[in-house]
């Protein structure tokens, strides 16, 4: 590992610590050139599926909830349910629709206007009748 301070690339490796959720590693390292101490962090990297676009587009993969009351470990736990399901799938991309569904489900069991938010963008309402549908079926 390359020095910050000076450069140089010999460092050791003085303490190592994991994370109390085991997800990263914490290493505090010297350079045996200028003494000066650093910490670096070791995660997985892990390569999520870019999404296809329906005008065949390839984006990363992003969720969003925006201005809910859903607290962010509610948000994390989804968020890792859908990323379980994208690397379990062993392919390089996944179809924005695939992915939008499973977007739909995990929001569905979240927060209902959230739900109703992406649903009425993700599906592109022609009418206010499809919308109240939608709505009619959140309330069952």
């Amino acid at each position: 590992m390359k020095c910050p301070f000076c450069g140089h690339l010999e460092t050791q490796v003085v303490e190592t610590r994991v994370s109390e959720e085991a997800d990263f590693v914490r290493r505090r390292r010297q350079c045996s050139h200028c003494e000066k101490r650093f910490t670096t962090y070791e995660r997985p990297d892990v390569s999520f599926p870019a999404v296809v676009k329906k005008d065949g587009r390839r984006v990363d993969y992003v969720l969003a909830l925006r201005k809910r009351p859903v607290s962010t470990e509610q948000v994390d736990t989804a968020i890792e349910r859908i990323e379980e399901k994208l690397l379990n799938l062993g392919t390089r991309e996944v179809p924005a629709t695939r992915l939008g569904e499973m977007v739909m489900r995990e929001l569905k069991k979240l927060d209902k206007v959230a739900y109703i938010r992406f649903a009425s963008v993700y599906r592109s309402f022609e009418d206010i009748d499809e919308f109240r549908a939608l709505v009619d079926e959140v309330r069952k």
